[in-house]
């Protein structure tokens, strides 16, 4: 695996757009600070800047910077099996480009071994959504990734999703308000 997370580290960090297994569904990515990288993911999916990107990390202290330093403080402890996206205070790295038409960004510590490593092997929050184009359904096997996206974006890493089986509930940090169940 770690040939495959060093080969992805460097296309993330030369540039790249990437396919990556996540907790519950197969994630495209790249680098959140690599502005044509942000824009060609968006193309990628077809979906709408305005909607905004998530985040994820491997430790909370990848997102300093992206989100507010008290926020990052109250990121409860990560769950495996039970992915939670928080939606937290923007931080100064935070571009509209991610964050799209709201004023907070969406943040998630991840579980998933090959996500963490991605993480970890780049030094750097990765941002992270759905493969899937915008109002299609969500791949969550590898070969159909590839079929889909093999040939759109740079890399493909090879890896499984879980410990989830669907995407992460969404939730506000400061309310604890419910904004999107999880798809389990």
């Amino acid at each position: 695996m770690n040939v495959h997370v060093n080969r992805a580290a460097d296309v993330l960090l030369g540039g790249g757009v990437i396919a990556y297994p996540t907790e519950g569904v197969f994630g495209l990515g790249c680098l959140p600070d690599d502005e044509p990288a942000v824009r060609r993911l968006l193309a990628i999916k077809q979906r709408d800047a305005a909607k905004g990107l998530i985040l994820i990390a491997a430790e909370a202290s990848q997102l300093r910077g992206w989100a507010d330093e008290d926020d990052l403080s109250r990121l409860p402890e990560v769950v495996p099996g039970k992915p939670i996206t928080w939606i937290v205070s923007s931080g100064p790295l935070v571009t509209p480009l991610l964050r799209g038409a709201h004023t907070e960004i969406a943040v998630r510590l991840t579980s998933n071994p090959t996500a963490r490593a991605l993480c970890i092997a780049s030094d750097s929050p990765l941002t992270s959504t759905s493969a899937n184009q915008s109002g299609q359904p969500t791949v969550r096997n590898r070969w159909q990734l590839q079929r889909s996206f093999g040939t759109l974006v740079d890399y493909v890493v090879p890896g499984n999703c879980g410990p989830a089986s669907g995407a992460s509930e969404i939730r506000h940090l400061a309310s604890g308000k419910l904004l999107r169940p999880s798809s389990q």
